[in-house]
């Protein structure tokens, strides 16, 4: 059986608890899947050369949690470093008055 062949099966037997897994820790699909896929990408480049795990699934859920954590932090930094700009023209245009003496400046 071909490293690629043992992937797909270790895919098919494992996906449903693996995700399940994902899920119920980060409580977002999407993510979960996301993070699933970027853990089957990095087994594909791994595995080959250094062989399939003996609990592959286990090592998928670890792997997967890693880059969804992963993600969420690189969310979170950009969403820090983003700036908003400023519109220019302000939309509104507010009169500028020179203070009166009766407005409380001396």
């Amino acid at each position: 059986m071909t490293v690629t062949s043992q992937i797909e099966a270790t895919f098919r037997e494992e996906y449903g608890r693996v995700i399940a897994t994902l899920i119920s820790q980060l409580g977002d699909f999407s993510l979960a899947e996301d993070a699933l896929q970027d853990a089957l990408v990095n087994a594909l480049e791994s595995w080959p050369s250094d062989g399939v795990l003996r609990n592959p699934g286990a090592w998928l859920t670890a792997v997967a949690k890693r880059r969804a954590i992963d993600r969420l932090r690189r969310a979170d930094t950009q969403a820090r470093h983003t700036v908003t700009p400023i519109p220019w023209p302000p939309k509104t245009n507010p009169t500028w008055t020179k203070p009166s003496p009766t407005n409380g400046s001396s």
